[in-house]
């Protein structure tokens, strides 16, 4: 765990050590998992590298950085915060679930956020797979699109598996979807209809998908 600062060079060089070796930053070196959601206004990808931000501020235009995760004590949170303030961008910590069911004040406090944003905005967790997906997925429901549409920003292709613990996320769209989508707008049944509680209890993980994201993915 990383809780220094960045102002000399050894500490820097702890905070890439945290970022690199604990927070397996050094995987996504390489591999980014960035796609966009909404061309020219929504990105999303795992949590970057201070020069893959510094990249994309510029070729995107970049305006907002959303941190799902939260505030951390670690290497990779102070490295991104840093570069984020040096290319100008606003940054923003809403921390979402990936084996939870999405609460329902996190939600509208998303939605709120997302109402006043400065565009284009990029969002990011550790892998951009699972809270990536959710948040990707919100945005897709405030823009006025549909529940299946929604779904697809929950997707293997991003490495989420809603097999896993993980996919708690889908079975809140589905519960939408099978509930209200058609008679209520989706940020009126979230507000006034859906069920944290009910939805825990009802949905079932399999055993092995969570062993694979938990365990050997160690995914957050």
């Amino acid at each position: 765990m990383f809780d220094g600062h960045l102002s000399s060079f050894s500490g820097r060089a702890r905070a890439w050590t945290d970022s690199l070796f604990v927070d397996h930053a050094i995987f996504r070196l390489i591999w980014t998992n960035f796609h966009a959601v909404i061309p020219g206004k929504v990105y999303r990808c795992n949590h970057p590298t201070p020069a893959r931000l510094r990249r994309a501020a510029r070729v995107l235009g970049l305006r907002t950085l959303v941190n799902l995760r939260g505030h951390r004590r670690c290497g990779s949170d102070a490295l991104s915060r840093q570069a984020a303030e040096q290319a100008g961008l606003v940054h923003v910590d809403m921390a979402f679930e990936s084996r939870g069911a999405p609460h329902r004040d996190r939600i509208l406090r998303f939605a709120g956020l997302y109402q006043d944003m400065a565009f284009p905005m990029l969002m990011h967790c550790k892998s951009g797979a699972d809270r990536a997906g959710l948040a990707s997925a919100l945005v897709v429901m405030f823009e006025g699109g549909n529940t299946r549409q929604a779904l697809q920003q929950l997707s293997w292709r991003y490495g989420h598996f809603n097999t896993s613990r993980t996919g708690i996320l889908d079975a809140f769209f589905l519960r939408y979807q099978a509930e209200a989508e058609g008679r209520l707008p989706f940020l009126r049944w979230v507000e006034t209809e859906y069920d944290e509680v009910r939805l825990k209890q009802d949905f079932v993980a399999g055993k092995l998908a969570s062993f694979m994201t938990d365990q050997v993915l160690r995914r957050e």
